[in-house]
């Protein structure tokens, strides 16, 4: 190659990395096909190109492209960084941790692969890993805003909504109009409760990124639990006329819909978000809320498990201060009235935070819970009063337990159960001889169980009655309560104090 050649290279690579920076791809990405053209194994004009590939969405070129740069020269950090950008926009995460690592032993203080090396570890579910990584980055470089940020994405994740506020307001402490830390401080406030700061979030995310579906949608959320509907929905709508395929988006309005009392228009929503890909069975319990569905067996567990890792924070004071919710001091006086409480192995089901466990600890011999969601079992940890804990669906616990047991306590857990029949027959098989099964429900009318509006079932005396008597248990006790309050009405629900028949297994 003479000098002639050289230099044209040269000057070539230096217009068009000077377009790149200054945001103009597509003249810069022309000069580095010309670059190729003089010299097809040009380790910067292959990198670049690759760069700008990723930039306007085609990850595939982005992979093609650097990976022939590595190829010529495979000691250069900076492009291992940015080909595991590309290959976790292309879904491919165990790559690009991978790539990061090559990075990373390339150049071990690149803060830049420590914070794309978290996301990584973020997308392949291993969360305290990606939170070590992001703690790299910004040990290399306290100012790193997108480090910041993105650690505020997995304390969220994580459910540890308050030290997400807090990374989310250390981006930007440091960057004002970063778009991305605005909206994680908005989810991180919306999960606080603090809805109206969480709108607010919302809106200047909106303001930097106007073409953002997931913020508009995020807005709508909190205008939701605000009670403000008709501003929610205009926030659905923004979302849905920039992403019409947003199942998620779909499905949101269709609860806000529903909660207007528009039935017909949720209906038209949820079936929307099936048509997107939305979870099936989300969809049949929602349809099934409004009238338009067959009543499902039971929630979905994954709806369950979100709905309750969001709730874990605040959900002690929501449940006694809003809700005025009463219902473990009255399960506590019904089993200190029907049963002899002294010594007993007791399995509080659905313990939840463990708002029961003060008054079952009183009496229990052995005191364990199980829950669907972490979450709430790591607040019920901090009671120090369960002698263990598990995280798993209530009948496949009771599949593993077989007279192990003198009570079962279940306090408003069976609204999120439409059939009873398999948690009654795993208890009774759970219960040493005589044992006894205390619960409450909501009080239902005509069909054995319904999905109320609420998400949530109501069960009849009847249905309860007969199930009893078919799993061999006998009542000793079926007494009236309020469950809560909601929207200011009492909710009625059953108490039932059940013992099973003695000489059964």
């Amino acid at each position: 190659m003479n000098e002639t050649h050289s230099a044209l290279i040269a000057s070539f690579l230096q217009q068009a990395v000077a377009l790149h920076q200054q945001g103009r791809l597509e003249p810069a990405q022309a000069l580095y096909r010309q670059v190729l053209e003089l010299d097809p194994r040009r380790f910067d004009a292959l990198h670049l190109l690759g760069v700008i590939a990723r930039q306007q969405g085609d990850a595939q070129a982005a992979i093609a492209l650097i990976s022939q740069a590595i190829a010529v020269d495979g000691a250069q950090a900076k492009a291992h960084c940015n080909l595991g950008v590309a290959l976790l926009d292309a879904g491919r995460a165990d790559e690009a941790l991978a790539s990061h690592d090559r990075a990373l032993a390339l150049l071990p203080d690149y803060a830049m692969a420590w914070s794309n090396r978290g996301n990584a570890l973020r997308r392949l579910g291993r969360l305290d890993e990606a939170l070590l990584s992001y703690q790299r980055a910004l040990a290399i470089q306290p100012s790193y805003a997108e480090a910041h940020c993105n650690r505020a994405i997995v304390l969220q994740d994580q459910g540890r909504y308050l030290d997400a506020l807090g990374a989310a307001e250390d981006a930007l402490k440091l960057q004002s109009r970063n778009a991305d830390a605005w909206f994680a401080r908005g989810n991180a406030l919306h999960c606080l409760r603090l809805l109206p700061e969480a709108v607010e979030s919302f809106d200047r995310a909106i303001h930097l990124r106007p073409q953002w579906a997931e913020a508009y949608n995020g807005q709508g959320a909190a205008m939701h639990r605000l009670g403000i509907f008709d501003a929610a929905l205009d926030s659905y709508d923004q979302a849905l006329a920039l992403k019409p395929d947003y199942a998620l988006a779909h499905y949101a309005r269709g609860n806000t819909l529903r909660s207007m009392g528009r039935n017909d228009e949720a209906v038209a929503a949820y079936r929307a978000a099936l048509a997107h890909g939305d979870n099936p069975e989300t969809i049949a319990f929602a349809l099934a809320s409004v009238g338009a569905g067959e009543t499902p067996a039971a929630l979905p567990a994954d709806y369950v498990r979100s709905l309750f890792d969001q709730y874990a924070n605040h959900f002690d004071q929501h449940l006694v201060e809003v809700l005025d919710y009463r219902t473990p001091a009255y399960l506590d006086g019904l089993i200190r009235r029907t049963i002899d409480a002294d010594r007993l192995d007791t399995l509080d089901l659905g313990c939840g935070t463990g708002l029961c466990g003060p008054y079952l600890k009183a009496y229990a011999g052995k005191l364990a819970g199980v829950d669907l969601s972490r979450q709430m079992l790591d607040k019920a940890a901090e009671r120090k009063l369960y002698d263990s804990l598990a995280c798993d669906d209530l009948s496949a616990y009771l599949d593993g337990q077989r007279d192990a047991w003198d009570l079962a306590v279940a306090a408003d857990v069976f609204v999120y159960i439409g059939d009873l029949a398999p948690v009654f027959t795993g208890v009774h098989r759970a219960l040493r001889e005589g044992g006894h099964f205390c619960f409450t429900v909501e009080a239902g009318e005509g069909a054995d169980y319904a999905l109320r509006p609420s998400n949530r079932y109501a069960h009849t005396q009847a249905y309860l009655q007969r199930l009893a008597a078919e799993t061999g248990f006998h009542i000793k006790a079926a007494e009236p309560l309020t469950a809560r309050q909601e929207n200011g009405a009492p909710i009625a629900a059953l108490a039932l104090m059940l013992q099973k028949n003695w000489g059964q297994v």
